[in-house]
């Protein structure tokens, strides 16, 4: 029986990141269930990347291997956003792979504009996203209302969904895998901190956070220095925050504005050269790594470079409670794994957090203040640093046994509800629920962007903008989004229309030739009987190249004779009664094995041509013909 193939469309499965952690897991799941082909289409890295070698799956890129062409891309912020979430490369990833089963998992403008393709199929395909403040952002309401297979992270989306009467909506949690996060036997903790210079007696409060806008650090750093002062024994403590202390919030000056001492304050740094990690005071990076003396190599961890799942297990089991205040999230993944470690947490009782605030989930929840975020109006969290401080008193003067069984049952309901075991079932019940499809006719279909489309030129700088990106590249934007911004902004300089819808139908005409596959201009009846000879340019080099189609129809009696040149040089080719069809010339077609295909290895397409003639390459692009002029032809010249 035929595997089915899966296309999986999210972060690399290497990257530390939510979704690359989450596709490792159930790409592994799926693999070793040995049931279902799987291929792997990776945002934000670009085709050809050598770490796709390391995994057992196929992989490929989102953005285009071509520098030149990535470079391309970047003038249109929006453009450059949706192509490394691969809106520029999706189509020619599903044509060559004809998938039976998608499921795009990412931000929802992440893969919003795959549901909008002509080949989603509503049985076989499913958006699996996070979703983390109320309104429900309208591009999910719009996705939501058209497909049939729309999943959510957490209860608190799904429900923000349903009440707008999407009851088809529901929840599939991002999986953990419990037995890599697990609270290690007492006498291994405290050997643990001492290795770090953390005495056992110390209270230790952990965050493990990427450290972005909606992670709420200054709030966190109030309610602490607050604990401190109403604790006034707690002068030791320590807060670990495992973060990378380059990006986003100035951790050390906002400390400093509130007088916490910098020796209250600990990071964990992580050497790639030898894979080792420490527990320490941030003193900058990069830094000489004090276990293998690699230079510049011992840096605060970050999504590139970072920990293994084993090495955070340990950092878990140095804290005495997490605290995870933030705005909003779709699941917060730490949030689950210090509970797997038995870790009392407390979590902002707002988006996701909400799911984990619930009593099976034994947290203790923090209080909050609503505010509305700029430009979007979603309702966003302010955590009350009165809360954290409040909280982390109630588990410091917690009796031990307290804290002991509050941890044993945030453990069990994360592996009730969370495991890779529950998790992993659920999408192989969708996959093999999925019927048959053809996909010889799903994927031929093509795409909706229009370089030709009708702009109505009364419409508002506003609205022109928009229905540019809807009409022309198929595109959905609001106000919200850079690459609207940024046009408003340059036609508000004195950019005028023609210049900026030029811009437009040419991005539109360029990747609707850059989709464009042989496939399109090949016949379907003379499959095992085709000649291609490429001839793109000069003038001269066309004409004297038809010189030689006569003998090779004679060479090939049964097959028909392609020809590929670049438009300004077609016209010499027509009438010739040896040519059987002249096609565009593309760059790929100087590579013989993209036109004749891999050989008999079934992981290579097949191709569309038995014979391809590249006489151009020793004449246009390898120069191997000169000789000094005294070469000798060691063939007869018939025509």
């Amino acid at each position: 029986m035929k595997k089915k193939k899966v296309l999986y469309h999210s972060d690399f499965s290497l990257l530390k990141t939510g979704f690359g952690r989450v596709a490792r897991l159930i790409l592994s799941h799926l693999y070793h269930t040995g049931k279902y082909d799987i291929v792997h289409f990776c945002c934000g890295l670009a085709e050809g990347n050598q770490a796709f070698s390391r995994l057992p799956w196929k992989s490929y890129g989102a953005l285009p291997e071509n520098p030149e062409e990535a470079r391309a891309l970047t003038q249109d912020p929006k453009l450059a956003q949706l192509a490394s979430y691969g809106a520029q490369r999706i189509d020619d990833v599903v044509r060559e792979e004809k998938p039976d089963v998608y499921i795009g998992v990412q931000d929802i403008w992440g893969v919003e504009f795959a549901a909008n393709k002509n080949w989603f199929t509503n049985s076989n395909m499913a958006i699996w996203t996070t979703l983390d403040s109320l309104p429900i952002l309208p591009m999910a309401v719009e996705t939501a209302k058209k497909i049939e297979h729309f999943w959510c992270w957490s209860d608190f989306a799904t429900k923000g969904l349903n009440k707008l009467g999407y009851d088809h909506v529901k929840t599939v949690r991002g999986p953990l895998d419990s037995k890599n996060f697990y609270r290690l036997k007492e006498q291994k903790r405290l050997e643990i901190r001492k290795r770090f210079n953390i005495d056992s007696s110390t209270f230790v409060v952990g965050f493990v956070f990427r450290n972005q806008l909606r992670k709420s650090v200054p709030n966190l750093l109030e309610g602490y220095k607050k604990f401190l002062d109403d604790n006034p024994t707690m002068k030791e403590s320590k807060l670990l925050l495992h973060t990378n202390f380059i990006e986003g919030w100035g951790i050390v000056k906002l400390a400093d504005e509130l007088g916490l001492n910098k020796e209250n304050i600990v990071t964990t740094y992580y050497c790639p050269a030898c894979n080792s990690y420490g527990i320490h005071n941030f003193e900058g990076q990069p830094r000489t790594c004090p276990f293998c003396n690699t230079e510049k190599s011992y840096n605060t961890t970050s999504i590139q470079a970072g920990t293994t799942e084993e090495q955070l297990n340990e950092i878990y089991n140095v804290m005495d409670v997490y605290c995870h205040p933030f705005t909003s999230g779709g699941q917060e993944i730490p949030i689950q794994e210090a509970k797997l470690t038995e870790l009392i947490t407390l979590v902002t009782n707002y988006s996701c957090g909400v799911d984990s605030c619930n009593t099976e989930a034994a947290s203790l929840p923090l209080d909050w203040s609503e505010y509305r975020e700029h430009g979007t109006e979603f309702i966003k969290a302010s955590t009350d640093p009165n809360s954290i401080a409040k909280q982390l008193s109630a588990v410091y003067k917690m009796k031990p046994k307290q804290r002991a069984k509050m941890g044993k049952r945030a453990r069990k309901w994360v592996i009730d509800n969370f495991s890779i075991e529950r998790i992993g079932k659920q999408i192989e019940d969708f996959i093999d629920g999925c019927p048959e499809i053809d996909v010889e006719t799903i994927y031929e279909a093509k795409s909706n962007q229009n370089p030709k489309a009708i702009i109505d030129e009364t419409l508002t700088d506003e609205e022109w903008i928009t229905s540019l990106y809807k009409k022309v590249l198929d595109m959905t934007v609001d106000k919200a989004d850079k690459g609207f911004q940024y046009w408003a902004g340059e036609m508000g300089k004195g950019m005028s229309r023609r210049s900026v819808e030029d811009y437009f139908r040419g991005t539109a005409r360029k990747e609707l030739r850059e989709k464009e596959t042989l496939a399109d201009v090949v016949d379907k009846d003379d499959e095992g009987r085709r000649i291609l000879y490429v001839i793109p340019e000069s003038a001269g080099d066309v004409y004297m190249a038809t010189s030689l189609f006569r003998s090779l129809k004679e060479q090939y009696p049964e097959h028909n004779l392609y020809v590929a040149a670049m438009a300004q040089y077609q016209t010499i080719l027509e009438g010739n009664p040896h040519i059987h069809k002249v096609i565009p010339y593309h760059e790929l077609m100087d590579n013989i094995n993209y036109t004749e295909g891999g050989g008999a290895n079934e992981d290579y397409h097949k191709g569309w041509f038995d014979i391809t003639f590249l006489s151009h390459v020793t004449v246009q692009r390898i120069p191997a013909y000169t000789h000094n002029g005294v070469d000798k032809i060691a063939f007869d010249i018939k025509y």
